[in-house]
């Protein structure tokens, strides 16, 4: 259980404020910027600063102010654009690039899907090796379908486009995901301050069917038995960070984790 929970906080070691400044649009929270990025962006035209927060007072302008920080070498540019909104469910107020979003700590939304597998020898569960050359936890396990929501998608159009990019998913297949929780976290990471909202899905998949790698963000795709899954995520940090969560999700629901340690572990997922 010890490692269970170890997941889970390595995904909330962000304590806010902490020593960030509010990052608004208008007068609108969105976000949390580092003292070292509010300098910059202080010098920016229609950015005020005060104690409190950094202030852009043309959301629209958002997307500009980013490319020119990737500009002077202070965040990554990756050419996907990602709504912003104050919470979530309310209204868009602007966009940005989906690689400025940790150093300007605004939220980000994504899917990730459990991709299941029911047989005479119990259930199996679709695991994506990350290929060695991502970013982002090069050569972890990872879920089936996972991907963050570029601007204007849904979270239910992103997890159709991705269940085709990634593991060549037919929409036949996809439309019978079924959603079974939310899981945010604020976590500290090297590329700043990740936000992260995740819509999750099981995806009951046919015996016969087999996911194959589409995009080249996936190496290969392995079917395991459930308790091999389980056992890994216990004991290992094989998983991606996030992917180890949601499936200690999976583990609850499916009476893995019982009596004691299953009021722990819900309470750190906080349900």
């Amino acid at each position: 259980m010890s490692k269970f929970l170890s997941h889970i906080q390595a995904c909330n070691t962000a304590v806010l404020p902490g020593n960030r400044l509010q990052f608004r649009l208008g007068t609108t929270r969105v976000g949390w910027v580092r003292p070292e990025l509010a300098d910059v962006l202080e010098k920016f035209d229609g950015i005020d600063r005060n104690r409190e927060a950094v202030s852009l007072h043309d959301p629209a302008a958002l997307p500009g102010v980013a490319r020119e920080v990737a500009r002077l070498g202070l965040v990554r540019h990756r050419g996907e654009a990602f709504d912003v909104r104050a919470e979530p469910g309310r209204p868009v107020l602007s966009t940005i690039d989906r690689g400025a979003l940790p150093a300007f700590g605004i939220q980000a939304q994504g899917v990730h899907v459990n991709g299941l597998v029911r047989r005479a020898d119990g259930l199996h569960v679709w695991v994506a090796k990350r290929a060695a050359n991502k970013a982002l936890d090069p050569g972890k396990y990872d879920h089936i379908v996972a991907g963050g929501t570029p601007a204007g998608h849904s979270a239910w159009q992103t997890l159709i486009k991705e269940a085709a990019e990634e593991a060549a998913i037919p929409q036949a297949i996809a439309i019978e995901a079924r959603l079974v929780c939310t899981i945010n976290y604020a976590m500290e990471r090297p590329e700043g301050l990740r936000r992260d909202l995740l819509q999750c899905y099981d995806l009951e998949v046919p015996e016969d069917f087999t996911p194959v790698p589409d995009d080249g963000e996936v190496e290969r795709f392995e079917l395991w038995p459930i308790g091999r899954v389980f056992e890994t995520v216990r004991d290992t940090d094989l998983f991606k960070f996030n992917v180890s969560v949601v499936l200690i999700d999976l583990f609850l629901r499916e009476g893995l984790i019982e009596g004691e340690a299953a009021v722990k572990v819900r309470q750190a997922l906080g349900g």
